[in-house]
């Protein structure tokens, strides 16, 4: 049986143009538009929350006659910066011990502030005190890999119980990577990571739709944090 030549690629017609060319101006718009709302809709929050207790001679807009948006950020920067300055002196840091003293007297506002305190001190430190690089272990099961950073050495009583030489490593859930699980891997076990910290959690917040540049040439057991270490 004869077979008929190959018919030449058919051309999109005038609907089909039209849905390619908007799906390409979604993917340019859409991140910029987002961003701007995210941006537009923390800022009126923050005006809502810091203005009002802002005293009235210090507003532009009562000078200007046109309200800005914004101008609450301005004043919250300011005064984190200045709480900031005078926390650092003597003053500022026996009035925190004091006040540090009084919260301790509290049962649950003590628990709370403790808490918070410590999550804002590991964020944002900037000391070493963070995720040091991204790796791969097999969980929950061999077989299976999940994405984790690398918190640091075992140490303490942990190094004590066991004979291997293990390494914490965090598994962020997605698409919330501030919850997940803390993993003791022996060292052998664990794969280091060419990518950033930060393309790690972009991979993992877009549950594996942004992948990031691969930089080298690198085989899934290239890079053991055992080898790191030693």
């Amino acid at each position: 049986m004869r077979m008929d030549p190959a018919l030449p690629p058919r051309r999109p017609g005038l609907l089909g143009m039209l849905r390619s060319n908007f799906l390409a101006g979604l993917v340019v718009v859409a991140p910029i538009g987002i961003t701007v709302w995210l941006i537009w809709t923390l800022t009126g929050w923050m005006d809502s929350w810091v203005l009002p207790m802002v005293p009235p001679r210090w507003r532009p807009e009562n000078y200007i006659g046109i309200p800005l948006r914004g101008v609450g950020v301005v004043f919250f920067l300011l005064f984190t910066v200045l709480i900031g300055w005078v926390a650092k002196g003597w003053v500022g840091r026996a009035l925190l011990r004091t006040g540090e003293r009084i919260v301790a007297r509290m049962p649950i506002v003590r628990s709370v502030y403790g808490a918070v305190k410590q999550i804002a001190e590991t964020i944002l430190s900037q000391d070493e005190a963070r995720f040091d690089r991204a790796c791969m272990i097999e969980y929950p099961r061999k077989g299976l890999w999940a994405l984790g950073f690398v918190a640091g050495p075992a140490k303490g009583e942990l190094v004590s119980r066991t004979a291997d030489d293990l390494i914490a490593v965090f598994v962020p859930t997605t698409p919330n990577p501030t919850s997940g699980f803390l993993i003791y891997v022996p060292a052998s076990d664990v794969t280091i990571l060419s990518m950033s910290v930060e393309d790690a959690a972009k991979l993992i917040i877009s549950a594996g739709l942004v992948y990031p540049a691969q930089s080298s040439k690198t085989t899934p057991r290239e890079d053991r944090a055992g080898d790191r270490n030693g």
